[in-house]
């Protein structure tokens, strides 16, 4: 799908068609939407398919002319999905006239850009658009590895009682995120230090202060994936051996249970015989047997309860 972007007053406002100074933006184009923007803004069909290819690393190509950077955006995936986070591809392409971005999927990053959450966005103004979309991109990882530690905190509530692996799996889907999360982030952050370096682009005063901006945001999204994995693999063992020991609670229960209960059916099922027998002449026969067999009953749950069983 193509849509095209004209900042108007600080604002953008989708317009029908191409015009130099506008911003397209592609999520999951076909080939013959690729084939349209080449036309459209004279990029070769290479640079406008790398960004589709999910293993594509950050990096930036220049050449005739023409820019494209490659960086890793954090992406949510579904509730069926066998990880909650992953990382998506964002290209960036800057021809004379216009911005292009290229995604394989709707990107969050462009979705807040586009919902007004980026202030004072001018699409003539390329490098300062690509720049706060790298801003927003390392906000959108610290937002997410928040969600991250708020669904640690829900599980480790679960786990006090947990019994099945069902928790721990959660987990480890989780640390499986933020280990993707801490790849792309680092390679991001290599791309922005080649970027800062060798100016590929005309930087003001003003821009390369934002620029710092998103290394300094984006390392601070590294340090703390990188404290939330440290301290999910700490919590895996840990809550492997809690619920080892919640099993291990119910069935000591279980256990004392059926030793309390098989004392009465013990003696009941003597009484029971065919045989003569102590008391089965007695009229009150039967409740003094129920009355023996629970006296032993509750004196062995007194002992269990002395010595700790449960």
């Amino acid at each position: 799908m193509l849509t095209y972007y004209r900042s108007i007053g600080g604002k953008l406002q989708v317009i029908g068609s191409y015009i130099d100074g506008c911003w397209i933006n592609a999520t999951a184009p076909t080939a013959e939407e690729l084939a349209r923007v080449s036309r459209e803004t004279g990029l070769d069909l290479d640079y406008l398919s790398y960004p589709l290819d999910p293993d594509e690393r950050s990096r930036f190509e220049r050449e005739d002319g023409q820019l494209l950077i490659i960086m890793q955006t954090s992406y949510r995936l579904g509730e069926d999905s066998d990880i909650p986070y992953d990382t998506v591809p964002l290209g960036i392409l800057h021809t004379d006239h216009c911005l292009v971005t290229v995604c394989a999927t709707e990107n969050p990053v462009v979705n807040d850009v586009v919902s007004g959450l980026v202030r004072r966005v001018s699409t003539v103004k390329k490098n300062r658009l690509t720049l706060q979309l790298f801003l927003r991109n390392a906000q959108r990882f610290l937002i997410d590895v928040r969600q991250i530690n708020k669904q640690v905190d829900r599980i480790e509530d679960r786990m006090e009682t947990a019994t099945r692996n069902r928790e721990l799996m959660d987990l480890l889907k989780l640390e499986k995120s933020l280990v993707y999360f801490i790849t792309g982030l680092k390679a991001n952050e290599a791309m922005m230090e080649r970027v800062k370096r060798d100016r590929i682009f005309e930087m003001y005063e003003e821009d390369s202060d934002l620029l710092d901006d998103v290394l300094i945001e984006n390392l601070q999204a590294i340090e703390m994936a990188s404290i939330a994995s440290n301290i999910l693999t700490s919590m895996a063992g840990a809550f492997a051996s809690v619920i080892s020991n919640n099993v291990n609670q119910v069935v000591k229960v279980l256990t004392v249970t059926t030793i309390l209960v098989a004392i009465p059916t013990l003696i009941t099922s003597i009484f029971g015989m065919n045989v003569p027998l102590p008391l089965q002449q007695n009229p009150e026969g039967m409740w003094i047997v129920l009355s023996i067999a629970s006296l032993l009953s509750a004196t062995l749950a007194f002992l269990f309860y002395r010595w700790r069983v449960f």
